[in-house]
């Protein structure tokens, strides 16, 4: 079982080199926050992740959450590592200090998320959850709610969770039959909700859940749904936990993977009602879920990456360990000498940097959108959010498959036993392209409404800036053959935005059937664009002197093995986009 340690310099150089970190905070008016603090915050969030939650990553996976009759009993040592966790102020980091927060730039605490992720992916997901609870809370809940619910939410003193799935309503949330009547100041809430992640526990005093629910008189589909603020527990006139609500968890999911995270049977009203407090206004719930929608569906990616590079770890050091092969003198050598063993840690490293580079980058944009000066500047890093998200989402978390799936494959036989801990990445991998939207809605978010609803400007604008490093790469002999392929995986990539421009209007079947391989070219494509920044920067800090030279050397290897064998993968993308749809719709339903 490998240990975990954050891997300080690749962060600190995507912050520094890719993001300009201290450009962003001073462009915000941040002037007390720079790269320099940003490091000592890393630092420490390093030694809570490594000393603290990963090596409880194993023990979530073998010693599963139990439901009792006093609720959800967590996996032992997870309260006492949430509790430094909240007293160490990470669940602060970047809220409101309206709300005592400390208002840190969104991008320096996705780059802590990832130090959480790694290090113990179901403990990490609590926090998560109520990450996104507090935004949606703050940004259309009452002057009243806010000041009942965001302070201790924020702190971490109560935990948040979002039910939005039932069993007859999984992405198609027009279908949700949760039901909310009003009874004086608040509603009663009954329905049942699945695959609540935290939906139970007993780490904090409270547990406040974001319920999506139908008035008696809403509008049929999704233009009639409404959000609620549904506490474990309701509040005395302290504004402290006090008469139990009646909202349970009626039962445990049994999951491939992160078992030490409760994923929560949740039913609401079965007495007398669940009380729940609307948030906003009524039958507009769909619309403030989404406005998390981004945050959330990043912080997904931020997944793929963060279990990549635990598996990448891992297989690492097993690598330099199993000895394997013979030299002539009988001595024996450990299997990261082989040829093959070096090209699977290679693909596994240079993906989790180009990863890393793209989640990071995007990340910054929310930044730049919310403290843009003017309306302009926002909108376009707004755009850029926008069009992002669903490549973030989609592309991290699948090529996550393949790198977790890697290093398995460096284990050998020992990959396939479960005591090594490489089989469980493989397995808590797996779920991050299925939720907050699978892969394929991700791809349908790209093609529909962050292409062919604005003609393609907003991509056509990315695949802009991409050249401009196309011709920097160009421009310098040492990467030209970078740039030579670079280039040509842009200019697929203009063929295909053309090609659904020009076949979407006239085939239903067009968008939905190229889409995934859309998402993935594109995903390939800003790899390549991250790890081409990556080279010309490393470069730049080697001629100065500046820098560590062995870190800088390997960078510029990383950069060199994307281009050469991931960046190709453009090309098939290209070639079933043009092929379209016709050989996918081709076999009638009772054909299959």
């Amino acid at each position: 079982m490998s240990e975990y340690k954050h891997p300080y310099r690749d962060a600190e150089f995507v912050l520094n080199e890719l993001v300009d970190f201290d450009a962003l905070c001073a462009d915000a008016g941040m002037e007390e926050i720079n790269a320099e603090l940003a490091s000592v915050i890393l630092t420490e969030a390093g030694k809570l992740g490594s000393d603290v939650l990963a090596p409880l990553n194993v023990v979530g996976d073998t010693q599963h959450p139990q439901l009792g009759e006093h609720g959800v009993q967590e996996t032992a040592g997870f309260a006492e590592a949430y509790q430094q966790f909240v007293e160490g102020g990470w669940n602060s980091l970047t809220p409101a200090e309206e709300f005592g927060g400390q208002n840190l730039p969104n991008v320096l605490g996705t780059a802590v998320n990832e130090i959480w992720q790694s290090s113990n992916l179901a403990f990490a997901l609590c926090p998560l959850l109520t990450q996104g609870a507090i935004e949606s809370i703050a940004h259309h809940g009452s002057d009243e709610l806010k000041q009942t619910y965001l302070p201790k939410m924020v702190s971490g003193e109560w935990t948040g969770t979002m039910n939005l799935t039932e069993p007859d309503a999984g992405s198609d949330l027009a279908a949700v039959k949760t039901k909310a009547v009003p009874n004086g100041d608040h509603y009663l809430i009954t329905g049942q909700k699945i695959f609540i992640t935290w939906g139970d526990h007993q780490m904090t005093d409270n547990v406040v859940h974001l319920v999506l629910a139908r008035l008696p008189d809403a509008p049929a589909g999704v233009k009639g749904i409404s959000l609620f603020v549904v506490p474990k527990f309701l509040l005395d006139e302290n504004g402290n936990p006090a008469a139990r609500n009646d909202a349970h968890c009626v039962s445990l999911e049994h999951k491939l993977g992160i078992h030490g995270s409760p994923t929560c049977v949740m039913s609401f009203g079965d007495n007398e009602g669940a009380v729940g407090y609307l948030v906003g206004e009524a039958n507009k719930g769909l619309a403030y879920m989404f406005t998390m929608m981004n945050h959330a569906r990043q912080g997904v990616g931020l997944q793929g990456l963060a279990i990549a590079e635990r598996s990448y770890q891992q297989a690492v050091e097993y690598a330099k360990e199993r000895l394997q092969g013979t030299k002539k003198d009988g001595s024996r050598f450990a299997i990261i000498k082989f040829p093959d063993v070096r090209r699977m840690l290679t693909q596994m490293k240079s993906s989790v940097e180009a990863m890393r580079g793209l989640a990071l980058i995007a990340a910054a944009e929310i930044d730049r959108a919310g403290y843009a000066q003017d309306e302009a500047a926002a909108k376009k890093h707004g755009q850029r959010v926008e069009l992002l998200t669903p490549i973030v989402k989609g592309w991290l978390t699948e090529l996550a498959q393949e790198v977790t799936y890697l290093g398995t494959q460096v284990h050998g036989g020992m990959g396939f036993i479960e005591e090594t801990g490489s089989a469980q990445h493989y397995r808590d991998a797996r779920i991050l392209t299925i939720y907050e939207g699978t892969t394929g809605i991700q791809a349908l978010d790209l093609v529909g409404r962050k292409t062919l609803m604005n003609g393609g400007t907003h991509l056509a604008e990315l695949i802009a800036e991409i050249e401009a490093t196309v011709n920097d790469l160009e421009a310098n002999e040492q990467f030209a053959a970078q740039g030579a392929a670079l280039r040509e995986a842009l200019e697929a990539g203009k063929a295909a935005r053309e090609w659904l421009l020009e076949n979407a209007p006239d085939d239903a079947a067009a968008a939905g059937s190229i889409s995934v391989n859309f998402m993935m070219m594109f995903g390939y494509i800003c790899g390549g664009w991250v790890m081409g920044q990556s080279a010309l920067k490393a470069q730049a800090s080697l001629d100065a002197g500046n820098g560590d030279p062995e870190f800088l050397t390997a960078k510029l290897a990383t950069a060199q093995f994307f281009s050469e064998h991931l960046l190709p993968r453009v090309k098939s993308n290209l070639a079933s986009i043009q092929a379209g749809s016709a050989s996918i719709m081709a076999l009638g339903e009772d054909q299959f």
